[in-house]
């Protein structure tokens, strides 16, 4: 019986007639980075261009390591040192970069030194897909997530942080003066050097934390970070906090693919002007309707996205009774009921007045006054009010206050926030898609990609690296729904508007607290 042998590989010492473009596939996506970034004129998107050397060593073009990261941001490959070693035995990357093998140090630059350029590569490619027909332009959502940055919360520091630690301070400083104190009456042999080294120490640590707390009183940031001066303390989810930044991002609805998206260092809260405006200025459209979650609830941002004739669908978040358990000086349980509570306050809009559930109007003299938090102000809003509370046989159950008067407030932006939950109630169908549109794609960048932290520094450099990570997902993603070969002809095609290529004038709102703090984290260093 003959036994039948294992399949045997070809002999190292033999030679071959092989190349590198016999070893790619037709379909393979570095066939489209290498396409698309050859498609593109570097100059006119703001990367810095290395120039042609008449003396030395000649440099590397530009496009070599716009491609690097291109692919390694496809394949989950951040690192520049990782990138430098998959240049030397990565068969792809020979095929694309033509065996050329620039080292990580230059890798790493060009990321550093181009954020903006890789935002407008970002957009363009937006513009690509819009070309493509891909975009709908109808329905967008948006949503962010918070990417870890590189700052410990120990290099963390907040008002109550700082003044915890400067009592920590003077509490060891005094132990350790009264052990030198009790070594002069008794004359013991305690190890005085050593203690007055540690003394010292403390004091060094004292000018320093004083410094953490000087800067921030002289400022309006209610943190600061050492490492990392633009990084800041974000919850996460319940009540995990991480040093991190927030990366916003908005997804249309017909491919769910990213047509806007840019970092910030704050909470949601703030954050849907900018982000709703860049995604209007980006895909060039008229209006949209734009499905938000909860933590976005708020009225001036409402209203400015209104303001620009976008339609706002933003979960009402549900209202807090804060009178519920009142009580009067008197004894007497005060406090507003579910059945007095602030939404079931009938407003008309023609009189400018409330009607409470008893049928008794609360009028207004009409004057502004300011919600303020510290300084600036929040918002404007008018007070409500009716004499005929003091009678009423129910004020025990709609005010806690002891003189038994209720008090309506109502904000400036009001109207809009009105309109927005009201849509919000009879839209429930079209809002639940919100999650089914964005939410995967934070999943895929996290769980697939790994991508839950960031190495570089600074706000500025973190939007440029996130916008990348958008980039390469929208190319992923348009392979998926075209294919290769289709998308190959449509790239072929395609005629790049640079002129449309325009940095958001918010950038101001994104970036003016790297201008703050860097000056003073360089000299606190010194």
């Amino acid at each position: 019986m003959l036994k039948m042998k294992h399949q045997q590989g070809i002999p190292r010492e033999q030679l071959q007639m092989l190349s590198f473009e016999s070893m790619i596939d037709k379909d393979n996506p570095v066939r489209f980075v290498d396409s698309f970034v050859e498609h593109l004129d570097l100059s006119k998107l703001n990367f810095q261009v290395q120039v042609q050397k008449k003396e030395g060593r000649p440099s590397f073009e530009s496009k070599l390591f716009l491609k690097i990261y291109l692919y390694g941001y496809l394949n989950g490959l951040h690192s520049s040192r990782r990138l430098e070693k998959e240049c030397t035995r990565n068969i792809e990357l020979h095929w694309l970069l033509h065996s050329l093998t620039p080292n990580y140090h230059s890798i790493s630059d060009f990321r550093k030194n181009n954020p903006e350029a890789l935002r407008n590569t970002f957009k363009l490619f937006v513009g690509f897909l819009k070309d493509a027909e891909l975009i709908g332009g109808s329905t967008i959502a948006i949503d962010g997530t918070k990417s870890r940055a590189s700052n410990s919360k120990k290099n963390n520091y907040n008002p109550k942080k700082i003044e915890r630690h400067l009592k920590y301070i003077e509490e060891k400083t005094e132990e350790y003066m009264a052990l030198l104190d009790e070594n002069d009456k008794q004359e013991s042999e305690i190890d005085i050097k050593h203690i007055q080294d540690k003394i010292n120490r403390l004091a060094t640590s004292k000018i320093h934390y004083e410094q953490l707390q000087t800067h921030l009183n002289q400022t309006t940031e209610p943190q600061v970070s050492t490492t990392d001066p633009d990084a800041r303390a974000l919850l996460i989810h319940g009540q995990v906090v991480e040093v991190s930044y927030n990366m916003q991002a908005a997804v249309d609805d017909k491919h769910n693919l990213v047509i806007a998206t840019h970092t910030i260092n704050r909470n949601d809260r703030n954050a849907l002007t900018a982000i709703a405006l860049e995604a209007k200025q980006n895909i060039e459209a008229e209006s949209f309707t734009v499905l938000v979650d909860k933590g976005y609830h708020n009225g001036r941002q409402i209203q400015q996205v209104t303001d620009a004739n976008i339609t706002t669908i933003v979960a009402s978040p549900e209202v807090v009774n804060s009178n519920e358990k009142a009580c009067s000086d008197d004894g007497v349980q005060r406090g507003t009921t579910k059945e007095y509570m602030v939404t079931q306050f009938a407003y008309n809009h023609d009189a400018d007045t409330y009607t409470c559930p008893q049928g008794e109007t609360l009028t207004t003299k009409g004057t502004w006054h300011e919600k303020k938090d510290g300084k600036k102000v929040q918002y404007r809003f008018k007070q409500y009010r009716t004499p005929a509370c003091k009678t009423c046989p129910v004020q025990h159950l709609c005010t806690g206050k002891a003189d038994g008067r209720r008090e309506i407030q109502r904000s400036e932006f009001a109207e809009a926030v009105e309109a927005n939950n009201k849509r919000y109630k009879e839209e429930s169908k079209l809002y639940r898609k919100r999650q089914e549109i964005n939410e995967h794609i934070f999943g895929t960048i996290k769980r697939q990609w790994n991508y839950y932290y960031t190495n570089l520094r600074g706000l500025r450099k973190v939007n440029g690296e996130h916008s990348l990570i958008m980039l390469v997902y929208n190319i992923k993603r348009a392979i998926n729904i075209l294919g290769m070969e289709d998308l190959m002809a449509k790239l072929k095609n395609w005629k790049p508007n640079y002129d449309k290529i325009v940095w958001l004038l918010v950038k101001w709102v994104y970036f003016k607290p790297v201008y703050r703090h860097h000056f003073f984290i360089q000299k606190l260093a010194s």
